[in-house]
């Protein structure tokens, strides 16, 4: 078992507690990310800027088994049909039932931006959402 952080847009802070927790239960921590970044793990896989190779390459070191930590829908999708594990950086587990329902908001979403319409960004980070995320975290890799 491995945690693969996608690392591309991930809060320093959500990395920082990925590698602790991962420390206490003995796992490694894999991050991937475009050269663009400065991260600093025992196991990164630099790669390109170009479109979807982070994607790619996370996909390419999961396996079942694994725990991935993606804000990316369409990467937790495919990651959970290879038996993966996917958490976001504010701690909600992907799951089957809920993945689909993501899909479509991401789709009408996007389909309104292309039509000229405005969506809101995400909120600020505060500290609470690294709780849950070192809760969820901490409830996937005693379950498994």
């Amino acid at each position: 078992m491995k945690i693969i952080v996608d690392a591309d847009a991930c809060p320093k802070t959500v990395l920082q507690i990925c590698q602790s927790v991962a420390h206490e239960y003995a796992i490694p921590v894999w991050t991937v990310a475009s050269f663009n970044h400065n991260i600093e793990s025992d196991h990164h896989v630099v790669v390109g800027n170009a479109s979807q190779e982070a994607d790619i390459r996370v996909m390419n070191l999961a396996q079942a088994g694994d725990v991935a930590v993606t804000q990316d829908w369409g990467l937790a999708a495919m990651l959970l049909g290879k038996g993966v594990r996917c958490l976001n950086p504010d701690g909600r587990e992907f799951s089957s039932s809920n993945i689909e329902f993501l899909l479509e908001e991401r789709e009408a979403k996007a389909k309104f931006r292309r039509g000229g319409g405005r969506t809101k960004g995400p909120k600020k980070r505060v500290l609470e959402n690294d709780q849950k995320f070192e809760a969820g975290l901490l409830d996937i890799l005693t379950r498994l």
